[in-house]
């Protein structure tokens, strides 16, 4: 299979055939979902193309905002045929499915059986995030750098394993260690150890049901890795590669990166730590490996690949820390607000096989830097209360921001209230990331909303990067 840059692709065919599958006017497009990265999707597919009619389903406070966006909270996104049947009606010629679940789920495979062009992996391909232990087993039998591991559903084998692993003079030197729920868990499913005994520890608790459910009853355990951590995109469609973009997310809810994990609380576009070497390596790999892997697996990836990779420090040298099969949230609308072309054509022509024949302005990028600040509800990501009205959205945007929408919601009297954990994220550009994120926070300090909280230091070693000249 040969990787294709979107800079380096000719033709122009698969501008054709994406504007005939809802790429431009009259088509249009559905996206499935309803949090921050849908709202992001909705709204880059209108800028692309404000003649293109979107439908979120369902939808947020948010999305149903945007001039020529309609949400359908009562449609089940997940019945196919209900699916298939509003966008005949409605002249939908392309349908993105934002989260990882339905497609985990098979809804791309059932949608694509009805004749529906779908941006988003098969189930067979969705694995690679429905299973870390398929996804760490893909790796190895294709050659994917990733952290030595091994796969358990018995507490015994993996306390055995780890007590080996991280003995002194063992094969992991640091003696540290992350357990991770093989299942779907919200983006938490990941605990970080420092010693054997507290992996095991975790390994237990996971493996008996009481932190993620079915998700845990089998669990990954694997060698920490040292270094710094980013997110690469890529587009898919089975046979080409077409290069997107880096971002760096902030997981734990805390400042300095301290407690425990999130779904995200806050990111930023480009990641600095993947220069142009170190993204010329995460492609050639890790991106490509594992689609022509997934070929030879007989499920050709069709969709965005979001590669969670380590950075080793000195080196660059990049390994595989996750796969997600989805645009990642928050970071999905970080990348979104530099985009300058048209998304709607690209997801098409992914979606039909086209992207090696896009043309080479295809993608357009903004040379500014984007950051986001995640307002959750407090106590996220515990027990959290809901309904708390949220007001000064106008003047977060009058500040210059883009105001996502994650978790929200509209009351009787059309008030947007607060119907999530993570409730809004607050993205600004900027020449670079100490400017994007100043501008970030003067939007976060113009909204009002007696129950929300955010992180103070996003973006903070690419801040201290920029104050030292790198």
């Amino acid at each position: 299979m040969a990787g294709r840059g979107a800079r380096g692709a000719r033709g122009r065919g698969a501008r054709g055939r994406a504007a005939a599958a809802g790429g431009g006017a009259p088509g249009g497009v559905l996206v499935v979902g309803g949090g921050g990265r849908e709202h992001a999707l909705a709204w880059a597919l209108r800028r692309g193309d404000p003649r293109r009619a979107v439908v979120c389903a369902p939808g947020n406070a948010g999305a149903a905002r945007e001039p020529g966006v309609e949400c359908l909270p009562a449609l089940d996104a997940g019945d196919a045929g209900a699916v298939a049947a509003l966008c005949r009606e409605r002249g939908l010629g392309l349908v993105v499915v934002g989260p990882e679940a339905p497609l985990v789920a098979g809804l791309a495979d059932e949608l694509r059986a009805l004749g529906l062009p779908v941006f988003g992996p098969s189930a067979a391909a969705a694995r690679l995030e429905g299973s870390k232990a398929y996804m760490k087993d893909v790796c190895r039998r294709y050659g994917v750098p990733t952290a030595d591991f091994e796969a358990f559903d018995d507490e015994g084998a993996a306390r055995a394993f780890l007590e080996a692993r991280c003995a002194p003079g063992g094969a992991w030197a640091s003696g540290r260690a992350v357990v991770k729920a093989d299942g779907l868990a919200a983006g938490k499913g990941v605990v970080l150890c420092d010693s054997a005994e507290e992996a095991a520890a975790a390994a237990a608790e996971m493996l008996r049901g009481a932190s993620f459910g079915d998700a845990g009853r089998t669990v990954v355990v694997e060698e920490l890795l040292e270094g710094e951590e980013a997110s690469y995109f890529a587009l898919l469609d089975g046979s080409a590669v077409v290069p997107l973009g880096s971002a760096q997310d902030h997981k734990a809810v805390g400042e300095g990166d301290t407690g425990p994990n999130t779904g995200g609380m806050g990111a930023y576009s480009p990641a600095p730590v993947v220069t142009p070497e170190v993204e010329a390596r995460i492609l050639a790999e890790i991106v490509q490996p594992l689609a022509d892997g997934m070929v030879a697996e007989g499920a050709p990836y069709q969709g965005v690949l979001f590669a969670g990779v380590m950075v080793e420090p000195g080196t660059g040298a990049p390994r595989l820390l996750e796969v997600n099969v989805r645009f990642g949230d928050p970071e999905c609308q970080c990348l979104l607000s530099r985009l300058r072309s048209d998304l709607g054509a690209v997801l098409a022509a992914a979606a039909e096989g086209g992207l090696g024949a896009l043309p080479a302005d295809a993608l357009e990028w903004s040379p500014e830097a984007a950051l986001l600040v995640v307002l959750a509800a407090r106590g996220y990501p515990g027990a959290y209360a809901k309904g708390g009205v949220i007001g000064g959205l106008e003047a977060a945007a009058a500040a210059g921001a883009k105001v996502f929408h994650a978790g929200t919601a509209e009351d009787g009297e059309g008030r947007v209230t607060a119907a999530g954990g993570r409730v809004l994220g607050v993205t600004a550009l900027g020449a670079g990331v100490t400017e994007a994120q100043e501008a970030a926070y003067a939007a976060v300090d113009a909204i009002q909303w007696e129950d929300g909280f955010c992180r103070r230091d996003i973006g903070y070693r690419a801040v201290a990067r920029e104050a030292r000249g790198e």
